[in-house]
Order: C-alpha cells, then sequence, then structure tokens
C-alpha cells in the first residue's frame, strides 16, 4: 500500500512537472497562398529611427569556430557548382544561379546575400520595436531558406529596400515563388504589411493557384 507521504510527493511531483518542462516549439505551418497573405496583420509603415547598423548582420553564422559568416553559410548552401573554401573561409571559384533573373553566376563576388524583406522594410513593418538580439537573429537567419537568398548585385541593388508592391524579380516567372518567399519571411517573424503591399501580394496570389507557402515561426 503506498504510504500518506509517498502519494502526496506523487501528486505534488505530477503538478509540478509539466511547469517544468520545456515550451514546445511553434510547429511549421503549410497554407494556401492566397491563406497566407490574408494572414499578414495589416498596419501602415512606420520608418523611424531606420539605420543599417542596428541590424548586426554577417555574424559568425551557424558554426562560430569553421571561419564562415553567414553570407559565405548561404553561398555554400546555395552553390550550384561548390567553391573552394580556403583560409578562413574564403571562398573561389563555384557556381550559382540566381533565381530572381535566372543568370548563372561564375564566382561568388558577382552576388549578394538579399534578405527576402528588407533590413529597412522589416523595421518599418514591426522590427523597430525588437531587441538587438532579435535584429540580429533577423539579419542572419540561417532557420529558413527563403531568408536570405544568394542573386545577382544588380538585381539586389535594383530591389534595395522595396516591397512587392512597387519591386518584383525580373524573371516573371518565378513571381509565384518570390510573393510565397516573401508572405513566408513575415509571417516567420510577425512583420505587418501595408495596405498597398497586402493589395499586391493578393493579386498576385490569385495568379498563382496551387502555390503553397512554408513557414515556421521564428524562436524566440
Amino acid at each position: 500500500m503506498i504510504s500518506t507521504f509517498l502519494r502526496t510527493a506523487l501528486a505534488t511531483a505530477l503538478t509540478v512537472l509539466p511547469l517544468t518542462l520545456a515550451q514546445p516549439a511553434h510547429a511549421a505551418e503549410t497554407l494556401p497562398l492566397t491563406v497566407a497573405v490574408a494572414q499578414l496583420p495589416l498596419a501602415d509603415e512606420v520608418r523611424e529611427g531606420y539605420n543599417r547598423n542596428l541590424y548586426k548582420h554577417w555574424n559568425t553564422g551557424a558554426n562560430p569556430t569553421d571561419g564562415c559568416n553567414t553570407r559565405a553559410e548561404v553561398l555554400l548552401h546555395e552553390a550550384v557548382t561548390a567553391p573552394t573554401v580556403g583560409a578562413g573561409c574564403r571562398l573561389t571559384g563555384g557556381t550559382w544561379l540566381s533565381y530572381y533573373d535566372g543568370k548563372e553566376v561564375q564566382g561568388p563576388s558577382g552576388l549578394d546575400i538579399d534578405h527576402m524583406v528588407p533590413l529597412a522594410e522589416a523595421h518599418d513593418s514591426g522590427a523597430h520595436s525588437w531587441t538587438a538580439k532579435r535584429r540580429e537573429a533577423y539579419a542572419n537567419d540561417l532557420g529558413a531558406e527563403a531568408s536570405l537568398v544568394a542573386v545577382t548585385a544588380q538585381q539586389n541593388r535594383q530591389k534595395a529596400d522595396q516591397d512587392p508592391a512597387t519591386w518584383m524579380p525580373l524573371d516573371a516567372q518565378v513571381h509565384c515563388r518570390y510573393t510565397a518567399e516573401w508572405t513566408a519571411t513575415k509571417l516567420r517573424w510577425g512583420l505587418t504589411a501595408d495596405p498597398a503591399e497586402r493589395d499586391q501580394l493578393l493579386r498576385l496570389a490569385a495568379a498563382c493557384p496551387g502555390q503553397a507557402v512554408m513557414y515556421e515561426p521564428a524562436p524566440r
């Protein structure tokens, strides 16, 4: 027979245990593009106090001991033909496909790493209220392939900090993919969309039947 003391101890343990377990991570979601766009919170942009230096980017990447910063990690992951990795993670050779314009790029110097949702756009869409740690996590997000993408410098600089209401990739065949990845990134980080942006996203989504959006909320 279980003693009164043991029954009390077991009851206490069962009461306390759920409070000591780690909270489960948010599950990944897959949604139709039109549904995903509709889930974006609607708000006017707030351009107050933006400074690119607030978003510490190209930190030590996924492995702080290998000498490869975030930029190099993206290049290595997206290479069609792997580059040679030298001392200090210096990359030479290799080939990449810039999906924004469908161009093949020889060597890493012709590539920029684009933040799918530019830093200034993220700032305007809610990141202005984040901590420095969360801004750095956003600027170096290797947890979702859509967040950072290697593209030609020309396309990246033409895009600058524009949203889909004013800029889309040169290759029209990738507009559905781009719209889905833009939406996924905003959902992942809980960012808002302004009215003109969401209207354009809805128009783009209507032209992309069957396009899905896959995202996992960013860790807190």
